[in-house]
Formats: C-alpha cells, sequence, structure tokens
C-alpha cells in the first residue's frame, strides 16, 4: 500500500483497465428490450437486448417486454414531479421507481437505486439481501439481522451499532439524534426501492457524512400489490411469513407490509424473534397536495454469541463465547416511529414538509446491564424549483431540518444468567441536530449543469451523570460546501464529478462530549451509462480526513471496553466502486432467453497519513477487494438459475498496528426460481456451497494480541427457499 495520490492513481488505472477489458465487448443493435436481471448497477429500466440472428415468431415477440425508457437528457420534464401534478395517476408524496431514477440521476456523483426486483425474490430479511451488490458498500454480517454497514470506510472501527451513515424510511431519520442506528428494522420485503446516496451526494436530504445516506421506500396503495403473501424457510431454523396489500378508494390511498420471522441461528445462542410492521396511508387534498402518515413498528429478541478469538472462529465457528453464554447476552429492542408527509406541487415548485417521532424501549444485557429509553423527534422542509431563467434552466432545492431527542440510560451490574443487580450507571443524553442546506444546478448548456451546494448544521451533545461521574457538554458547528459538474454525454450515459466537504459528530456512548467533529474533503469522479448488451457505473473518489472517530476495543483480564472513542490524526479513504452487466449469450436455447455476467467490485485503500502513533498504517475493518459477481441465465418466462461468487480478497487487519491479520476467502453460491409480477414466485438460494470456515467482521483494537477475541465466523453452508403469490 502507497500513502499518496500518485500511487492510487495508479492502482485505479489498472483496476479501471480490467474493468474496460470486461465491458469491451462490442453492443449490437437492438430493437426490442428484455427484463434485466437483477443487477445492483443498474440505473435506469432494463436494456435492449442484442438483435438475435434467428427470425422471431409473434409468439416470442409477444414475451418481451416494451422498449424501457432511457435515462432522462438535461432538460427532460420531471415525469410529473414538477409538470402536471393534476395529471399524475400516482402518488404526489412518493415517486414511484421510474421517477426516482430519473430525480436520482439529476446528481453529479455516486448514486444508486435498488429496485425490489433486485431483492424480493431473496430471503429478503437483512440489509445485505437488498443492496449487498451496490458497488462501495460493504456489509459484513455477525448474526440474525446484525451487521456492519460502511460505504467508504463510514464507521470502519464502530464495533457495535452503526454510525457514519444517515439512514432513512421513506425520507424520515432512523438514526437515534446521536447517529447510531439499527439495522433490524430494516425488512427488504417491505420496500419498492432502496436509494443510495455516497458521501455528500446525499445533500439532498441534507446528510453531511462520509459514508452519505441510505433511503427505504415502501410502496403506496397506487404501485402495491392488491394482495401478497410470502413463506421463506432455510437453513438452522429460519422461518419467515409475510403478509401485505394496497389500494386506492377515491382520494385515500394505503400499504400494510407485517413480517415475522424467527431462526435458532448458526452459532450456539443466536436464536432470533422478530416482528417488523411496514404501513402508510395517503390523502389526496387536491390534485397539487397530498399529505400521508406512516407507522413503523418493530420488535426484536435476539441473543448474543458474541465475538471469539481467530482461531475459535475458524476451527469451532458453531461455538458461542462462554462469557456471553454463561451472562446470557441478548439485545432485545422495541420500537415504534410515526411520522407525516405533505408534498404540495405547483407549476415548477414542489414544497415537501413533514414531522415524526421514534420511541425505542432496549433491554440489552451484555457485560454490564444496559437498559434504556429512547425518545426522538424532528421535522423537515424541502423546496425544488425547476425553471428557466435567461433562457437556461436552473434547478434550486432548499431545505432544512431537525432532529433532535434524550435518552434515558442505566447500566446495571449483570449477575449470571442475564440478571439485573446494582445500578452501575445513570446517566440522561441529549442530542440537537439542525441543520439547513441548498444545492443549485444550473444548465450552461441543455446536456451540462454546473452543481454548488452548501450545507451548515448545529449539533449539541450533552450528557448529565446523575451520579456526578462524568457530566459535560460539546457544541459542533460545520460549514460543508460542494461543487460538481454533470455531463448527459448522450440520453443513456453520463460522466460526473465533484468536490465536497462533509462533518460527522461523534455518539454518546463514549463519552461524546470530548471528543472532536470528523471532518473530510473529497474529491470523486465518475460515469454511468447503458448499451444494448452492457450497463455500467463506476467511481473513484479519494477523502482526506481531519480528526477521523475510532471506537477501539480495550481488552482487559477483568474488563472489555466495547468502544473507547478516540480521534485519529490524518486519514486518507480512497477507492473504485464499479458494477458492471454485460450479456455475454443471446438467444441461447430459444428466442426468449439470454446469459448475463454481473459484477459488483469495490476497492478499498484506507491508510493513517503520518500519524504520530501509527505512520501510515492501514486502517482497519475492511478488505482492500469486494467482488460479488454471478453468471444468470434468464428466460422471458420467468426462470432464472446460475451461481454467484463472493470474493473478500488481499489480507486486512484487526488492529491500528497492523499485526494481526484477517484472512481472504472467497464464497460458492448458486440460486434458481421462478419470478413474475402477479400470480406465484418462488426459489431456491443455495450459500457457501463449499461450508467455507472464514472470519465475517472484526472488532478493532489499537495494538491486539493472536488471542484476543475480536471476531465473528461467517455462516456455514445454508440453503433458503420461498415461496410468494401476488394478486
Amino acid at each position: 500500500m502507497s500513502g499518496g495520490i500518485d500511487g492510487f492513481i495508479v492502482r485505479a488505472m489498472a483496476v479501471g483497465g480490467m474493468i474496460g477489458l470486461a465491458g469491451g465487448v462490442h453492443a449490437q443493435e437492438a430493437d426490442v428490450a428484455v427484463p434485466l436481471p437483477p443487477v445492483v448497477v443498474e440505473q435506469t429500466a432494463a436494456p435492449t437486448p442484442a438483435k438475435p440472428t434467428k427470425k422471431k415468431t409473434a409468439k416470442s415477440k409477444a414475451k418481451q417486454a416494451q422498449p424501457a425508457a432511457a435515462p432522462s437528457p438535461a432538460f427532460a420534464p420531471e415525469s410529473g414531479l414538477s409538470g402536471s401534478p393534476a395529471n399524475r395517476a400516482g402518488s404526489l408524496t412518493v415517486p414511484d421507481t421510474a421517477e426516482a431514477i430519473a430525480e436520482i440521476q439529476r446528481i453529479p456523483g455516486a448514486v444508486t437505486i435498488v429496485p425490489d426486483t433486485q431483492f424480493r425474490n431473496t430471503p429478503a430479511n437483512t440489509v445485505k439481501d437488498a443492496i449487498g451488490w451496490v458497488p462501495g458498500v460493504i456489509v459484513q454480517q455477525k448474526w440474525g439481522p446484525d451487521a456492519r454497514l460502511s460505504i467508504r470506510g463510514s464507521g470502519l472501527t464502530r464495533n457495535y451499532g452503526n454510525r457514519g451513515i444517515n439512514a432513512y424510511m421513506d425520507g424520515v431519520p432512523i438514526n437515534t439524534s446521536d447517529g447510531l442506528f439499527d439495522l433490524f428494522e430494516v425488512d427488504p420485503s417491505a420496500y419498492r426501492y432502496v436509494e443510495v446516496f455516497k458521501g455528500a451526494n446525499a445533500l439532498r436530504y441534507g446528510s453531511n457524512s462520509l459514508g452519505g445516506a441510505i433511503n427505504f421506500v415502501t410502496p403506496t396503495g397506487y404501485d402495491a400489490d392488491a394482495f401478497g403473501v410470502r413463506v421463506d424457510v432455510g437453513s438452522f431454523g429460519f422461518i419467515k411469513s409475510t403478509i401485505n396489500g394496497g389500494g386506492v378508494s377515491g382520494p385515500v390511498d394505503y400499504f400494510i407490509n407485517l413480517s415475522g420471522y424467527r431462526e435458532d441461528g448458526y452459532r450456539q445462542h443466536s436464536r432470533q424473534e422478530m416482528v417488523r410492521l411496514n404501513a402508510n396511508l395517503g390523502y389526496r387534498l387536491s390534485a397539487n397536495a397530498e399529505t400521508r402518515f406512516y407507522i413503523n413498528a418493530n420488535t426484536w429478541d435476539g441473543q448474543l454469541p458474541g465475538e471469539v478469538s481467530k482461531a475459535a472462529a475458524l476451527n469451532s465457528p458453531k461455538a458461542a463465547h462462554p462469557e456471553w453464554l454463561r451472562q446470557n447476552q441478548q439485545r432485545n429492542i422495541d420500537s415504534i416511529r410515526v411520522a407525516n408527509k405533505t408534498t404540495v406541487r405547483l407549476d415548477g415548485t414542489t414544497l415537501e414538509f413533514g414531522a415524526f417521532t421514534h420511541q425505542r424501549r432496549v433491554d440489552h444485557p451484555i457485560y454490564e446491564y444496559v437498559d434504556y429509553n429512547v425518545s426522538d423527534y424532528g421535522g423537515f422542509l424541502r423546496a425544488t424549483d425547476d425553471r428557466l431563467i435567461g433562457g437556461f434552466r436552473n434547478r434550486l432545492i432548499v431545505g432544512a431540518g431537525i432532529l433532535d431527542g434524550t435518552t434515558d440510560y442505566y447500566q446495571h451490574a449483570n449477575l449470571t444468567g442475564g440478571v439485573k443487580g446494582a445500578m452501575t450507571t445513570s446517566q440522561l443524553w441529549k442530542a440537537k441536530n439542525h441543520s439547513a442546506y441548498a444545492e443549485n444546478s444550473f444548465y450552461v448548456q441543455p446536456d451540462v449543469a454546473l452543481i454548488a451546494g452548501i450545507q451548515f448544521s448545529h449539533a449539541v451533545r450533552d450528557q448529565r451523570d446523575r451520579l456526578g461521574v462524568n457530566s459535560g457538554s460539546s457544541t459542533y458547528d460545520n460549514w460543508s460546501p460542494k461543487v460538481g459538474v454533470l455531463w448527459d454525454v448522450d440520453p443513456n450515459w453520463q460522466v460526473f464529478g465533484n468536490i465536497s466537504r462533509s462533518a460527522e459528530v461523534p455518539t454518546f456512548d463514549a463519552n461524546a462530549f470530548n471528543i472532536k467533529a470528523q471532518t473530510a474533503t473529497t474529491y470523486e469522479i465518475g460515469t454511468r451509462g447503458r448499451r444494448s448488451d452492457f450497463i455500467w457505473d463506476v467511481s473513484l473518489y479519494r477523502a482526506e480526513i481531519d480528526d477521523e472517530l475510532q471506537c477501539l476495543t480495550i481488552v482487559m483480564p477483568w474488563f472489555t471496553a466495547p468502544c473507547a472513542l478516540t480521534n485519529a490524526d490524518k486519514t486518507v479513504h480512497q477507492g473504485i466502486e464499479a458494477g458492471f452487466g454485460l450479456a455475454v449469450l443471446q438467444s441461447t436455447f430459444d428466442f426468449d432467453d439470454s446469459v448475463w455476467l454481473n459484477v459488483s467490485y469495490t476497492y478499498n485503500d484506507f491508510f493513517f497519513d503520518g500519524d504520530a502513533v501509527w505512520g501510515n498504517n492501514n486502517l482497519p475493518g475492511v478488505a482492500p477487494h469486494n467482488l460479488r459477481a454471478e453468471v444468470l441465465y434468464r428466460h422471458t418466462s420467468g426462470f432464472y438459475a446460475g451461481p454467484n461468487v463472493e470474493w473478500v480478497g488481499g489480507n486486512f487487519y484487526a488492529d491500528n498496528a497492523n499485526t494481526l491479520k484477517i484472512d481472504p476467502f472467497a464464497l460458492l453460491n448458486f440460486r434458481v426460481g421462478f419470478e413474475q409480477e402477479k400470480g406465484w414466485s418462488a426459489y431456491v438460494d443455495g450459500r457457501n456451497l463449499l461450508d467455507k470456515h472464514y472470519i465475517a467482521t472484526t472488532i478493532t483494537a489499537g495494538n491486539a494480541t493472536p488471542n484476543m477475541e475480536l471476531f465473528n465466523p461467517g455462516t456455514g453452508r445454508a440453503v433458503y427457499s420461498g415461496v410468494q403469490y401476488r394478486w
């Protein structure tokens, strides 16, 4: 690993060359379109396939889908988003998938829409099922629904919980007010699509973190199935059942999705039980206005098997940590989120505003018995104006948001068996997050936009220790500008670049009031597009970070501190995010099938930059190479089958000192199924078919020793299957 930009450029050229070779297949002219296989790099509807050499019959032509809409040119109307709302047949508050794709492609940076067609014929239970194929997104599964989620190295050393990414459901924050978020609330069976905004490309939501934002969007009554039911079963006692439905009656529409799941778990003491409800109710106030109410309620009871040594993780991966067993460590959470969003669409201007509250009850026996309640609330206001100024198109977005909350936090001694003992900690945490932002896109040419934006954020972290031990308060004010350019080379090809500033405020659970905010300047270039039998999405970035937040584990014979928060000095995160889909064969067995090669590759080069203690060492926690690749046969009847591999390549480390390595690994998977828009669908999904023993994720330390218990073993051979009916 070399530490400078020159070294990164050399590595980028090498990887870029490989991608270029892979994409060098000549795209033949086409006249019809078939649905693209589930490739996350897809940014628009399916491309047209290569023209077959044999003459099609009338029957085979009838099976083909209609030609898909290409990416919108720079001055295309907003698919009804601001032009003629009275003529819209769908929801005013929630864009459908096609509208969301057209909207997100106006951003001059790495962004992705993942439609539900990518993940609905899977177990659809964890965030990895939904966005695991997005280049640049790293999901390291621990157990059950728990995982480390990172984009561009965000929250890289966060050992428990996730930070560094702003997570939303239907545009409403699900992060706690101090910045953490739980993945268990994410139920992929409930969403119409998922939006991924990397880095400062999430300014549209006022997000200002290194990792960006992810927005999970549920259907409305306008695009929901009238009725749906599904059952999924699998290895290690996995079973999940889901029922949903929606519809429209006059000015009212509704959607509801209820799911329940349980599993015994691959590892000892990892049983999980969960129920998740997602519902919304919309009311059309007029042709130009709509309001929508949301409710998301969840309950999770989960056992925790705990981290173990590297040797134990590889040689006895099913075993739990003995001390975690003795203490009966668990994580049990009840949560409910209630929100409202109202949209008013006028000629050229869209106004959105809303309010929300999110309540959580956490019962969490670990090394001590953690017991707390979280009460968060807030609101948002956003206006989008799109009009001609002096003959040039101009698009202005301005907005503001508030996310405040309190946490009533207690710790008790954890007696044998998870019994609550004497109180050891009693604290009241108060967090405030107020932001205002603006972004303007000025089209100097119909196909070239210059973008400038800025955000101001004001945050307060206040901790009151009722035992008089550890109280304090900190205020963080940050300005974060952004400039960029977006060029529509043609209706199916975009080139973009931007320079942005980001800031991230510490979380509460590590005495945040005496820690600096993390700031970064990120440089990014990239391209996305499609041809008749090839789609691509490639980004290169470099983030130069000051005061990176690190959450380091300290292990002593009598005590383990799971997160001692500190600031690194200067660090660099740089990398490549590349995905493509290539039709390698057309009309293989008959006129209506194809074979696709789907690839998602992420290159991570994260390191200290002349640190006084760690020098130019690699940052711990993530491998340099992450690849997912699939060869998939797909027939227009709905049948598909094919193998795929997941490769985590290159040694990486569990500590800043780079003394304890995690080995690379590769997993072989295979999936087969039948899927259609309405009626019956079914699948069988085999994972880690060679039963590879590997390290799935690690918590991190400053200096690690070979026997430190930092590791979570990956899941062994597993098979999942499911059947669903959509009407």
